[in-house]
């Protein structure tokens, strides 16, 4: 793991404005700090996760962190939180059938800044 220092060397060189304010918001609270690490790097280690997978791996009720993009193959037949970097407008459309939402990384920091509750998928 790298340190804060370094990461924030790493996210001088992010031109997403999205992407640098979810870093600088993850290194501020110690339970995100390895989120910030991973979004530092480099986007081809971000990860895609179908709606497919993580209807296979989610509950009921549960809030969901992925670290990349949430691509619309397959379906979601239960109401989970999904939290992620960006999602297709495909799998937008899909969320809202099963009642499902979609949060920005950033806004999930910022309500639960201890990263309580959630299930990382990658």
């Amino acid at each position: 793991m790298q340190s804060r220092t370094q990461v924030k060397v790493r996210l001088k060189r992010k031109t997403n404005p999205e992407l640098a304010e979810t870093i600088s918001l993850a290194l501020k609270h110690k339970s995100w700090l390895k989120t910030a690490y991973i979004l530092s790097g480099p986007t081809r280690l971000h990860s895609s996760i179908s709606l497919q997978k993580i209807d296979s791996e989610a509950k009921i009720g549960d809030t969901v962190l992925i670290l990349g993009k949430v691509l619309s193959q397959g379906s979601l037949s239960k109401k989970v939180a999904i939290c992620a970097l960006s999602i297709s407008q495909k799998a937008k459309d899909k969320l809202k059938e099963s009642k499902s939402e979609f949060i920005s990384i950033a806004e999930e920091i910022k309500k639960n800044p201890k990263a309580e509750g959630l299930k990382v998928l990658k």
